[in-house]
């Protein structure tokens, strides 16, 4: 099909033996890699639901006891240190908050309609984020109020935002942000609302997802002067490691009918493929960044930073995608007497599973294992369907 759309090259691939071996530690990658020569080129680090559980509130209160930091002794920033190094490396580092914010105080409430602690957002602006989509079928759990308070904490974080909105003309203004000079412009999109229906007085108070709305908001962002627009959608399956037929009908169309350079998905909680389609990276879903389901499935608690090397060549984008597979550590019950087991974890930590196994000489041979299965179950749901030959691979492999 031929398009008057801004064109996009396909990216140089290299050979499975070669993703093979920097899987297995021969020539691993580091962020330090640099892109090859070109035009103008930039990064982009983008990661699945942040989505806080009572636990993970327990464990921040428990974590600022330690630290003497965090406002009304809530401090989340030990949870999330160990993904800070690559998170904070990217030239454009893109969250996806899915919760309504509460008070400093509280109360806070789990599933079916969240409520979290907003110093959240101050630990996400602290490792490196610089802007959420913050549209997701939580969106509407506390209605009108709710979307508000969630947009006002960002804000005070020093966070940007898309996908849901305050008045008409925040939603009618595309979010474009200046990144080394590129013009890159995120739209932001889901599925439902949980039953809660967008009230019909206020139909820009988040953007559900539909293709003509979403070409619309692609227009929209070039004519504002964007060089790049990137799409964050809230769709799939949960708990469903294979993106569904919709997910992939829709995908597929935006990558064929739309200028749009790269979509990045969300809510299956669980880690899905990527794959590239007419030259378009299309990360079907990113798993959990962070959250503690009542029963966690081993799936829920695995996740990936996808990593995404933009370089203009010859007036198109090249995309080169990476991944960084990620794990939270989960405590296990207490037994009677309040102890756990020997050699268990004591907090929830989030994981960079190549850097804890490569740094981490203090590992028990369970954390290891752990992380070795997480890193390679993960590496098998990338891949599955053929993106070796487009050139995906780990930025980082396993240590030998």
């Amino acid at each position: 099909m031929t398009r008057s759309l801004p064109p996009r090259s396909l990216s140089t691939g290299i050979t499975a033996l070669v993703l093979l071996l920097a899987t297995a530690g021969c020539g691993m990658l580091g962020t330090d890699e640099k892109p090859e020569a070109g035009g103008p080129s930039f990064t982009v680090a983008a990661a699945g639901d942040i989505l806080i559980h009572p636990q993970l509130t327990e464990q921040a209160r428990k974590d600022a006891k330690a630290t003497g930091n965090g406002e009304k002794g809530i401090d989340f920033d030990p949870m999330f240190a160990g993904i800070k190094p690559v998170i904070s490396k990217a030239d454009l580092a893109i969250c996806h908050f899915e919760p309504v914010v509460g008070k400093p105080e509280g109360p806070f409430q789990s599933y079916p309609a969240f409520l979290v602690p907003p110093q959240i957002a101050t630990t996400i602006k602290e490792i490196g984020y610089d802007t959420c989509s913050s549209a997701s079928n939580h969106t509407l759990d506390h209605g009108v109020a709710g979307v508000t308070r969630t947009l006002n904490t960002l804000d005070k974080a020093g966070l940007k935002h898309t996908g849901s909105a305050r008045s008409a003309a925040e939603a009618a203004k595309p979010l474009i942000m200046d990144v080394k000079g590129v013009k890159v412009a995120q739209i932001s999109f889901a599925f439902g609302f949980n039953g809660f229906e967008i009230p019909k007085n206020k139909p820009w108070l988040v953007n559900r997802t539909d293709f003509k709305a979403i070409a619309a908001a692609e227009r929209a962002a070039r004519k504002a002067g964007a060089d790049v627009v990137i799409l964050s959608i809230h769709w799939g399956r949960e708990n469903w490691p294979n993106p569904s037929r919709s997910q992939l009908q829709l995908g597929r169309r935006i990558a064929k009918e739309t200028g749009i350079d790269l979509i990045i998905g969300h809510h299956a909680h669980v880690v899905q493929p990527m794959e590239k389609v007419d030259g378009t990276w299309i990360a079907y879903g990113l798993g959990n960044q962070v959250a503690r389901h009542d029963v966690p499935t081993g799936l829920t608690e695995e996740g990936v930073i996808g990593w995404f090397e933009f370089t203009q060549r010859g007036g198109t984008w090249d995309v080169k995608a990476k991944y960084v597979p990620t794990f939270v550590d989960i405590p296990p019950d207490p037994d009677e007497s309040g102890k756990l087991p020997e050699g268990a974890v004591e907090d929830h930590r989030l994981i960079d599973v190549a850097a804890a196994l490569r740094d981490g000489k203090d590992l028990s041979d369970q954390q290891r294992s752990r992380y070795r299965l997480a890193f390679e179950r993960t590496q098998g749901t990338m891949l599955n369907r053929g993106a070796a030959k487009d050139g995906l691979r780990p930025l980082q492999g396993l240590p030998e």
